[in-house]
């Protein structure tokens, strides 16, 4: 331990080592719940490539774990330190280094926080479309290592899609650069696809090129009511097969909505069984809310409310922002589930966790980015409980189970981490446990990278 700290320290700034015993336990872990963490025996947070370099031969010449950190925003404990690990906090590699308006492409740190990329894009016309809803706090490393989502997915898709190129310090401390600036290529193996959704159990990314799109025209939205899970879910069936693209397919059962309306005194109806709300960013967003506002119609809607201006539409998504915190302040703990199903099963999903939810006593509440299946059921309860607790989890896994049976997948954006390693295997069967573990020896021979992650 001792000889680890002092070679790290052997270059590094004073101030980039941390080793207080009570600070560094503010970097232990992530936002998951169940999960375990370790005691690191140093936390790094360095400015550069050659330092992160430094940290990963250190690591590798005294055969010391590292676990990459972002802003800890995430959701599967991927980011939890294990016992004796070096904490590679990545906060401090923050810049901006190019908006290339022309290419449209961004060059950032991985410590770039998600909104604040978007605000500088903005600033030349353009949009960074990925937007999780911890877009104020998470950053891109982190939403790079989770492959992570948002709301306007529906639309724009995930962040893989717009990650053209990375660099990325391997375990042995060399410096790898993966894709490309340019709007096509295909040569070689796409190393950085494989980067995309890996948990920092690869390598450590330091720059990431990225594309962006023009900005697109400010989004009007609407909000529908319909008396049943069923019914709402026959609602986005239509719309997709329809063949409209909305910016946004959001939904939020009744559970969530009440304790939204709990956190926020937003005036949300709590009678509805299922609120969706669509919105467009197109020439005509009014058009097309109102073709989506006939379809919802036609599959049930009690009531279709089209917001008149930017501002209402502002103030329905932020009541979609906010149902997970709002669902955390019901009981005090939450355990967030991430299954996503093919959206013509989406109304089973719901159904089946109500069913759950009856039958283990438990408030579990579901909020969706309907357009692309992607649930997430909500369990709440009081962690003091054991019996409760432990109701919990059997519930959690039985969500992941139904899931699996309606053809989804265990996680759509959140990550595997530690929560859902053992579910995995599951989904992926043995050839391709065996295979991605191949992949795993190929650059981390040592296993150092985010032991016990994933597999």
């Amino acid at each position: 331990m001792g000889a680890t700290i002092a070679q790290l320290k052997d270059g590094l700034p004073a101030d980039a080592v941390l080793t207080d015993p009570d600070v560094m336990a503010a970097y232990t872990h992530d936002m998951a719940g169940f999960c375990e963490a370790g005691t690191p025996v140093a936390v790094v947070l360095p400015r550069t490539v050659e330092e992160v370099q430094h940290v990963m031969r250190t690591a590798t010449a005294t055969r010391t774990p590292v676990v990459p950190q972002g802003a800890r925003t995430g959701l599967s404990g991927a980011a939890n330190a294990t016992d004796g690990c070096i904490v590679l906090s990545l906060l401090r590699m923050d810049r901006i280094l190019e908006v290339n308006a022309v290419d449209r492409i961004a060059v950032v740190e991985p410590g770039v926080v998600n909104a604040a990329l978007s605000r500088a894009v903005a600033e030349v016309g353009l949009s960074y479309p990925p937007d999780p809803s911890s877009w104020e706090e998470c950053t891109i490393g982190g939403n790079i290592g989770t492959a992570s989502g948002g709301l306007c997915c529906v639309k724009y898709g995930v962040t893989a899609e717009y990650v053209l190129g990375l660099d990325v310090v391997l375990a042995d401390g060399r410096l790898l650069t993966t894709g490309r600036r340019t709007a096509k290529g295909v040569a070689g193996y796409d190393l950085t696809r494989l980067f995309v959704g890996s948990e920092g159990s690869l390598g450590v990314v330091v720059r990431a090129v990225l594309a962006l799109r023009p900005r697109p025209p400010q989004q009007l939205a609407l909000a529908a009511e319909f008396p049943s899970a069923k019914a709402a879910g026959d609602a986005v069936c239509r719309i997709m097969e329809g063949g409209h693209t909305p910016s946004l397919l959001e939904l939020m059962d009744r559970t969530t909505l009440r304790a939204v309306n709990r956190l926020t005194r937003m005036g949300l109806p709590e009678t509805t069984e299922a609120l969706l709300l669509a919105a467009f960013d197109t020439a005509d967003p009014a058009a097309d809310l109102a073709a989506v506002g006939a379809l919802c119609e036609a599959a049930g809607a009690v009531q279709v409310v089209p917001a008149e201006d930017a501002a209402e539409s502002d103030l329905l998504l932020a009541a979609r922002r906010s149902a997970l915190v709002a669902l955390e302040a019901v009981k005090g703990t939450t355990m967030i589930d991430d299954v996503c199903v093919p959206r013509s099963r989406l109304a089973e999903m719901l159904d089946g966790v109500a069913a759950i939810a009856a039958r283990h006593r438990l408030t579990i509440g579901v909020c969706a980015h309907a357009g692309d299946g992607n649930t997430h059921p909500t369990v709440c309860f009081d962690a003091a409980d054991p019996d409760e607790a432990a109701r919990a989890r059997i519930s959690f896994d039985e969500i992941m189970a139904l899931g699996l049976e309606l053809g989804g997948t265990i996680t759509g954006e959140h990550g595997v981490g530690l929560l859902k390693k053992d579910w995995l295997a599951r989904e992926l069967g043995p050839v391709g446990v065996e295979l991605q573990r191949g992949v795993k020896q190929v650059f981390d021979p040592l296993g150092l990278l985010n032991p016990g992650k994933l597999f």
